[in-house]
């Protein structure tokens, strides 16, 4: 039967309780159906996992699974099609490295989530937002201070939108959330991968921010922003966003922002390192990573920070083109900084809090898909375990074994 399986004498990880229990879990349907000693199962595929550790899938909360190279400005020129069939393969390739749930941060759309859901390639479960909404001359912009003219036609490949002014943004969270945006990202500061911003910068108005916001509770979702100084991400937070992407420049007010709006923070470290690594040679422009060193040492501090001020972490990684094969090196980093447990949740509990999927990924309980992860080894004695998915036993997605 599809999604059905027998895990047993398995040591069962609670990312929640950072405590393991031996015994079995099934599977059936897709969903976690029961754990616990001595279980039983019809016909169905049984593995023997001899005391390996069983943990939920894991999710990246910061990807962009359309940027096929890391010279963003030029995806508008590719052909949908040919962005399609890279994301496909790159989202296999998340998989294969035991994400089983990824949330896009700008790029991907309705066609690539209801393709994998339909099963028409094989990745994680995509919760997308559509285009990233940008001001002119903010982190969404591409063109050059050469250029005049932007092109925004839908059809074409790109990570953002252009939109000033109260109802023109308002127009512009309304068509993205019309086409099924699990969440709204919006450029809040410049960035490294833009041409003509300030990393310093704080983009758009608080009444533009404020618009925002409101279209998307308006809907049920939730804005998450592109931020690195603390002026950028403090007058997020205060504006109502959910989410902070990167927060490198984050100070102590920020760390109480974060908690009294209960907002999480997804640091994206990896990306840094891999930029300043071999971001040229996937296709970074050279004013982009001479921009890398501003946020680079500060994403460690950042973390450190956060995670001493009991804000809500998240992981993400943020790579683009070629880079995407460092994903799971999050882990080490973040490993410095944090104990292995708090490093987990990030990419199990706490991810399924902040994509308001509560009890159905990140954990190993009755009713929740089946999405698991077999290692051998223990990650709260090494998250470095985590960091090494060609030493993983199985990734299981939807009560299928998926790679082995």
């Amino acid at each position: 039967m599809n999604g059905s399986l027998l895990l047993r004498n398995a040591r069962l990880l609670d990312p929640a309780k950072g405590e393991y229990t031996e015994g079995d879990l099934r599977c059936e349907d897709g969903r976690i159906v029961e754990t616990g000693p001595g279980l039983t199962a019809g016909d169905v595929r049984t593995e023997d996992l001899r005391g390996a550790v069983v943990l939920p899938g894991l999710v990246d909360a910061h990807v962009h699974v359309t940027a096929s190279t890391a010279d963003l400005g030029s995806l508008p020129a590719s052909s949908p099609s040919y962005v399609a069939a890279h994301s496909a393969r790159t989202m296999s390739r998340m998989l294969d490295r035991g994400f089983t749930t990824v949330r896009d941060a700008s790029g991907a759309d309705y066609g690539l989530a209801d393709a994998q859901a339909e099963g028409l390639f094989r990745g994680p479960r995509l919760l997308f937002c559509g285009r990233a909404l940008s001001q002119t001359g903010g982190h969404g912009d591409s063109r050059t201070r050469g250029a005049n003219a932007s092109d925004d036609h839908p059809c074409c490949a790109g990570l953002g939108r252009l939109a000033d002014g109260v109802d023109a943004v308002r127009a512009a969270a309304r068509d993205e959330l019309r086409k099924g945006a699990h969440h709204i990202k919006v450029m809040a500061s410049g960035g490294v991968a833009s041409p003509t911003d300030r990393i310093d910068s704080t983009q758009y108005s608080a009444d533009e921010l404020r618009a925002i916001v409101e279209e998307a509770e308006a809907a049920n979702r939730y804005v998450a922003a592109h931020a690195y100084t603390a002026r950028a991400v403090n007058r997020a937070l205060e504006l109502g966003v959910r989410s902070i992407e990167h927060g490198n420049l984050i100070d102590d007010l920020s760390v109480e922002l974060f908690l009294r709006h209960d907002a999480y923070l997804v640091p994206t470290l990896v990306t840094y390192w891999a930029l300043k690594e071999e971001g040229r040679e996937h296709g970074l422009p050279d004013s982009s990573w001479r921009k890398v060193d501003e946020v680079l040492g500060a994403g460690m501090a950042a973390l450190d920070r956060a995670a001493r001020g009991g804000v809500k972490l998240v992981y993400g990684s943020d790579l683009l083109g070629g880079m995407h094969r460092h994903q799971n090196h999050e882990f080490r980093l973040r490993g410095e900084v944090q104990p292995a447990l708090d490093v987990l949740r990030s990419a199990t509990s706490t991810a399924a809090d902040l994509l308001n999927l509560t009890g159905e990924i990140g954990t190993l309980a009755p009713g929740a898909h089946a999405d698991l992860l077999v290692v051998d080894r223990d990650p709260l004695a090494d998250i470095g375990v985590l960091a090494e998915p060609e030493k993983f036993r199985h990734v299981i997605q939807g009560g299928t074994v998926v790679s082995d």
